[in-house]
């Protein structure tokens, strides 16, 4: 069985303002690349978290059945918030610590069910470092952004 890895990213040009998110899926045998797949959406009007939450959910929505998935992002708010700050989200009735209604909490939910029918493994990693599978995730992430930009009069 292969193993599978999501690189997911969002983007937005503004926050708000126009907004992408890129995934790319991977099917991995060790080093070799078994079987890859693009992803790519974006909006007119929307924020950074919006998009890197968005990039996970359409990662796992878009596995076919129930499996193993290693989603890597750079985004310490999604990492953080879908291994640690949902379950007392979930709790408290979506009220964060303070007793305020979570942000996005409609893409949170959507999120939490996403991930419930796979075994998913969350990783971290450094934005813009270098790191080839999530520079192609953000290259998706501005390509879905891309048709909602206004363009600029010469």
């Amino acid at each position: 069985m292969p193993d599978l890895f999501a690189y997911t990213d969002g983007a937005c040009s503004g926050n708000p303002g126009p907004g992408g998110w890129g995934v790319l899926l991977r099917a991995m045998d060790g080093d070799t690349i078994v079987k890859e797949k693009e992803l790519q959406g974006g909006e007119a009007e929307t924020t950074n978290n919006r998009m890197e939450l968005l990039a996970a959910i359409n990662a796992l929505e878009s596995l076919a059945r129930p499996s193993t998935i290693t989603v890597v992002t750079d985004s310490a708010y999604v990492k953080n918030g879908v291994t640690g700050w949902i379950f007392g989200w979930k709790r408290n009735g979506w009220k964060t610590s303070s007793k305020k209604p979570v942000k996005n909490v409609e893409l949170w939910q959507q999120l939490d069910a996403a991930q419930a029918r796979h075994k998913v493994t969350w990783e971290w990693v450094k934005g813009h470092a270098g790191h080839p599978e999530n520079e192609r995730a953000d290259e998706l992430a501005r390509a879905g952004m891309a048709p909602f930009k206004k363009k600029k009069s010469a």
